[in-house]
């Protein structure tokens, strides 16, 4: 983050063009849910019984977008962009339960690795990438950030927030590691090998180059955060955070 700290930041609506990690440092770029305001924001009822981060995606998928899930597990999220936005769907799952999962939903998914395949498709092949959950258990989490930037003209990513105030407690009070709604597993059978914070995360949107066109944070009831508050604040009470990012260097 710029020296000095972050400035406050605005939780509300997010416009987009080419808004610079400088200017979120500087607590210029207002942040938040893409709704206009918190009675607008999106329930799970909504939703047919959605995940609220599946929700938060779906609000910045545009209509008819060619869309690439990463991770896509058993295809809950695709299937909910196929039928609320009529994307073009496509999917890559590394677990044969979730490939048949999903194909079972009438998904066009197929058996991957995030680590290893993404090179294989071209540049700009898609218009939306979307890698949700999914980043802290890659192998090498730029090299796979790299990649969704170039594979897709927008990426919007959702992942557990280390840096949340329950990890912290559960670290520094009981000497353990945490097991929460959103990291449930023990730490000798999680899939989560690269744990890291919003903070951390923007960190590293800004050294790749990154820029960020919508932030929301999700409290540990799933819902997103609507007031105003430091920076900090988000970093410690956000359980998870969903970002909408663009190559600095791609057009609107």
């Amino acid at each position: 983050m710029a020296s000095g700290g972050p400035g406050k930041m605005t939780f509300g609506k997010l416009p987009l063009g080419k808004i610079s990690l400088s200017k979120i440092a500087s607590g210029k770029v207002r942040h938040g849910a893409p709704w206009e305001g918190a009675d607008a924001l999106p329930h799970a009822a909504e939703g047919g019984g959605a995940r609220v981060d599946h929700l938060v995606v779906l609000g910045l998928v545009p209509a008819g977008a060619r869309v690439l899930d990463i991770g896509c597990g058993d295809g809950s999220l695709l299937a909910l962009l196929r039928d609320r936005r009529g994307i073009d769907g496509r999917g890559i799952e590394l677990s044969r339960e979730g490939v048949n999962a999903c194909l079972a939903r009438g998904l066009s998914v197929i058996q991957g690795d995030a680590d290893t395949d993404l090179a294989n498709y071209p540049d700009g092949a898609f218009d939306v990438v979307v890698l949700s959950q999914t980043i802290q258990a890659t192998r090498n989490p730029r090299v796979v950030l790299e990649h969704l930037l170039r594979i897709g003209r927008q990426v919007i990513i959702s992942f557990p927030n280390f840096g949340h105030w329950r990890v912290r407690s559960e670290l520094a009070f009981r000497g353990r590691m945490p097991v929460t709604e959103i990291m449930p597993d023990a730490w000798w059978e999680t899939p989560n090998i690269h744990h890291c914070t919003i903070r951390d995360f923007v960190g590293l949107c800004r050294l790749i180059g990154a820029r960020i066109e919508h932030a929301t944070a999700l409290d540990a009831r799933g819902r997103p955060m609507r007031f105003s508050m430091p920076w900090w604040v988000w970093n410690l009470f956000g359980a998870q955070g969903v970002f909408l990012l663009r190559r600095e260097d791609a057009g609107p």
